[in-house]
């Protein structure tokens, strides 16, 4: 092989793994598209954290988050928060999140969620914490969730919600 073919397929390798980890955060299972997972950075001794990610159905059937499994926790459940009379609720989504197709749902601080229970490590701003989604149809999914800084509202840090941090949930109980 020439110098010159060696430098072409060097630059055609380069360029196909930068194209690949620029999309590396897209998750595709089925006809569900999973983008933007993170979570927030929690302090030594927490024994919850969040996650948070968007499921698009971009099929013809809806399908149903039902559950999910991480190593870093002891149990990963699908929760919703909301408000009732001036009170915010939690609660575990027992038979699931439902994704409807061609609708997108948003699992977003102050909504729908992921909970970690009981922490093995505290999650570290920086790290990417491996998750494992499992869904109706679609099964099980690995996605990985960039950790946030304490009390981030959104990927990549922003807080655009004004809502503060989810270490209150520590002393909810499941409604």
């Amino acid at each position: 092989m020439n110098t010159l073919s060696r430098i072409l397929a060097l630059t055609t390798l380069t360029a196909a793994l930068a194209s690949t980890s620029v999309r590396a955060e897209d998750v595709k299972a089925g006809d569900l598209v999973i983008t933007q997972a993170w979570t927030r950075a929690t302090p030594n001794g927490a024994k919850i954290g969040g996650g948070y990610l968007t499921i698009e159905n971009k099929g013809t059937t809806a399908d149903r988050l039902v559950s999910g499994s991480a190593d870093v926790a002891g149990k990963v459940e699908v929760h919703e928060m909301s408000m009732d009379n001036g009170v915010m609720k939690m609660r575990a989504l027992d038979k699931g999140l439902t994704i409807e197709p061609g609708k997108t749902v948003k699992l977003a601080p102050g909504g729908f969620h992921l909970m970690m229970f009981d922490l093995k490590n505290p999650l570290k701003q920086g790290d990417k914490v491996p998750v494992t989604l499992e869904f109706e149809k679609a099964g099980k999914v690995a996605v990985s969730l960039d950790v946030q800084a304490v009390g981030a509202q959104a990927p990549g840090g922003g807080d655009h919600s004004g809502h503060g941090d989810h270490s209150g949930h520590m002393d909810m109980k499941k409604m």
